[in-house]
């Protein structure tokens, strides 16, 4: 499980990202939507390098946005595995923030993806697992 209270997971990020002003809602925070791409993109590296092959998004739950991000901000993105099935692979996703000359960071936004292996054909094969 990742550490939600006191700081980011002790380990490299899936995905580290600077934003953008092209990034931004009306109001000058970071679109949701743009958190939430960039942690199924984790999440989707994730799952492939796991399952050793192609790996579809068919789930999220639990999406939880905590606090905005800002323009300037780095957002690193944390993913865990937290369940396996016979095809599937439920993946815990955290992003967080740190202001651009701090050290401190912030979780912003977290939830459990899940994502099914496939084949060529795009049907579900078994999960082939790292050893």
């Amino acid at each position: 499980m990742i550490d939600q209270q006191g700081g980011p997971p002790d380990r490299q990020p899936a995905i580290r990202v600077t934003t953008m002003p092209a990034d931004t809602n009306p109001y000058g925070d970071i679109f949701g939507g743009w958190l939430m791409s960039h942690m199924d993109m984790a999440a989707g590296l994730f799952a492939s390098r796991y399952s050793r092959g192609r790996a579809v998004t068919v789930a999220v739950e639990g999406m939880k946005f905590h606090s905005p991000v800002s323009v300037g901000d780095e957002v690193s993105v944390y993913a865990e595995l937290v369940k396996v099935g016979r095809t599937s692979m439920t993946i815990e996703v955290q992003a967080w923030r740190r202001g651009r000359h701090v050290e401190e960071s912030c979780l912003v936004t977290q939830a459990h993806f899940v994502f099914v292996a496939v084949d060529a054909e795009k049907r579900p094969r078994p999960v082939e697992q790292i050893a």
